[in-house]
């Protein structure tokens, strides 16, 4: 039989602990996210994987707002951000960092999720707009795209699932 463990039981690191830590060479960028819970829950998710840094761009709200911190649970706190106001500029200026820009998003000549290899270096993953998506100038800048294979009746997940999806994937084939 399987017990539950208590809260006191999961071996949490402190904040302290989460800040000074080693992270994983991932960055996640927002762009033009409209809801504030799927902002935190990005957030949530980021922390859970050890994200180095969340970019917030375009109309996407920042912390501290109530419904962020809602589903963010604190993670806005944990997880190194920052606000910019054209993603453009950024992927730009990551890019001269070497840092490899990948769209998520259903496009021509993507990559499936299952089959990208990242490589063993910085890696901005873009998430776009709730309806419209990554915008095409952004996959025009991108070094890749990553589509995560569906197999229902439905073409699109949630953005925060998708983040989920991906980080998860990612996170381990860099371990």
């Amino acid at each position: 039989m399987n017990r539950k463990l208590k809260l006191e039981e999961l071996d949490r690191i402190s904040l302290k602990e989460f800040k000074e830590g080693e992270k994983s060479p991932i960055i996640v960028l927002l762009d033009d996210i409209r809801s504030l819970n799927n902002i935190g829950s990005v957030f949530r998710t980021s922390d859970a994987f050890k994200v180095k840094k969340i970019y917030l761009c375009g109309i996407t709200a920042k912390p501290p707002h109530r419904e962020i911190q809602k589903t963010a649970l604190g993670a806005t706190e944990s997880v190194e951000w920052e606000y910019r106001e054209s993603i453009i500029e950024l992927i730009q200026e990551l890019k001269k960092d070497h840092v490899h820009i990948a769209s998520v998003e259903q496009a021509e000549n993507k990559t499936f999720l299952n089959e990208f290899t990242p490589e063993k270096k910085d890696i901005a993953l873009i998430f776009g707009n709730e309806v419209n998506g990554v915008q095409q100038d952004v996959i025009n800048l991108s070094d890749s795209v990553i589509e995560i294979p569906q197999f229902g009746t439905k073409h699109s997940f949630n953005i925060s699932v998708s983040c989920g999806i991906v980080l998860w994937d990612i996170f381990n084939k860099l371990k």
